[in-house]
């Protein structure tokens, strides 16, 4: 009998598409899919769904359009941007550009940053935060280990620099490997202490926890729509103008400009716009962006503030669960008692991590992540000096002289019904005492199931 056949399943707060999907296991039978990938992709919220689907028949072209279509559409696309601002706790004169995710967010902002910004990020950043800058001067940060230690890294490379140009900080709100919260208030403080300013990695944290840019008192704030419950790949770099509007466009194109003549020596003038315009060249996409609107209303109207408590309750559970078997070993910067959103990362001894998480999918109907998440200077040092076995299903490849190192990573939200953190936590359980009940093999660097093996 399965480990988690007689577990009730508890309704979660936020319905999400994809509750009721059923998977096969390879063991035999189906079982409700237990989607434990938040950190990846969260699923789309249902009334992030029906909300598009009701918008759908209208759907027409955004801006400049004569037909009743296209202006219901214009005035949904403004009328997201606003809701947006309203979710971040805007500042009057702050804007907000809708792009395609965090990284093209932050993308942006690396284009616009001044000559000779000089720019400081930590190594356990994403790294959609991580490369963006390598046009600049950048200094690279050391990873702290307690949150106090975080702001006196930062304060230290801050008091240090040469120069009176421009300076940028890039720090996440929530790491995507361990889940911890990162001292933002305090970092900010720190930036602007010493002239610079601050832009924040909320993909890891918006979904999870409230983001007010002005109580923050961040310069940009940065997060994408997929992890937010909304579909359709569109994101939001949110905050100061003035290095958005003194830049040339990050595309250009229709939409950006608002006069285009030609020069009597055959070349072209453009006057770009001098608002959100400016950045949003092409068609934008409209779905996308009234999608991210509907989450940010349905997070607003549930309450952060239950949310938050049963996310803790869950994260609580989880962490309890994984403490009780042995050979388990969770990942963190800051220590057990640092507070984190629904992201937990961990490896287990004498598994490779890959043949783990394929396991789980497999044999229990549960997904979770493996490898180095995007953020590998994070994970490496967080597994360097703790060497696990590489195995032999799965292992991902390294370099010469360079162990085999991956984790698994378990994320969950507003949409994880209690019964899916019950089974993971009963599926390692079982995993770790006996051991996997399929052969696997490695297929394209994946571990996956040897059906030759039935």
């Amino acid at each position: 009998m399965s480990v988690f056949s007689d577990v009730v399943t508890t309704t979660a707060p936020l319905p999400v598409l994809g509750r009721d999907v059923s998977v096969p296991l390879v063991t035999g039978g189906e079982v409700s899919y237990a989607a434990l990938d938040y950190a990846a992709s969260a699923p789309a919220l249902q009334r992030v769904w029906d909300d598009i689907a009701a918008y759908a028949p209208y759907y027409g072209s955004v801006h400049r359009g004569a037909g009743y279509l296209s202006q219901l559409s214009t005035d949904l696309f403004e009328n997201s941007r606003r809701t947006v601002a309203e979710f971040l706790g805007c500042r009057a004169d702050d804007q907000v550009v809708f792009t395609r995710s965090t990284t093209d967010s932050l993308n942006l902002l690396a284009a616009v940053v001044p000559a000779g910004c000089q720019v400081f990020v930590f190594e356990t950043e994403h790294h959609a935060s991580l490369l963006p800058w390598r046009a600049a001067d950048v200094t690279y940060l050391d990873a702290p280990r307690t949150p106090a230690q975080a702001v006196e890294i930062l304060e230290r490379a801050l008091a240090a620099r040469t120069g009176e140009g421009p300076a940028l900080v890039c720090v996440t709100g929530a790491s995507n490997v361990t889940g911890e919260l990162w001292p933002v208030r305090e970092l900010a403080a720190a930036a602007h202490a010493h002239g610079a300013r601050i832009v924040l990695d909320a993909a890891q944290l918006a979904p999870h926890h409230p983001v007010d840019i002005a109580e923050l008192d961040v310069d940009w704030v940065a997060f994408s729509g997929h992890k937010l419950y909304a579909p359709f790949g569109s994101g939001v770099l949110v905050g100061r103008a003035d290095w958005l509007l003194a830049a040339e466009p990050y595309l250009a194109g229709g939409g950006a400009s608002r006069k285009v003549t030609r020069r009597d020596d055959g070349g072209v003038d453009v006057d770009w716009h001098t608002n959100s315009a400016r950045h949003e060249a092409g068609s934008p996409n409209v779905i996308g962006v009234y999608a991210i609107a509907s989450a940010c209303k349905a997070l607003t109207e549930a309450g952060f503030d239950s949310l938050v408590a049963r996310e803790q309750e869950l994260v609580g559970r989880v962490r309890a669960g994984l403490a009780e078997v042995p050979g388990v070993k969770v990942l963190s910067l800051f220590g057990d008692d640092a507070p984190r959103v629904g992201v937990i990362s961990f490896v287990v001894e004498g598994w490779n991590s890959s043949h783990f998480a394929a396991a789980l999918s497999a044999e229990y109907g549960i997904g979770v992540r493996d490898g180095l998440f995007c953020a590998h200077p994070l994970v490496r040092t967080l597994l360097d000096s703790d060497p696990q076995e590489p195995g032999e299903c799965g292992a991902p490849e390294a370099a010469p002289g360079e162990r085999s190192l991956n984790a698994i990573r378990v994320s969950f939200g507003a949409g994880t019904p209690d019964e899916h953190v019950e089974r993971f936590v009963a599926a390692v359980t079982e995993l770790v005492r006996d051991g996997a009940r399929w052969s696997y093999r490695t297929e394209d660097g994946r571990c996956v199931p040897d059906r030759d093996a039935a």
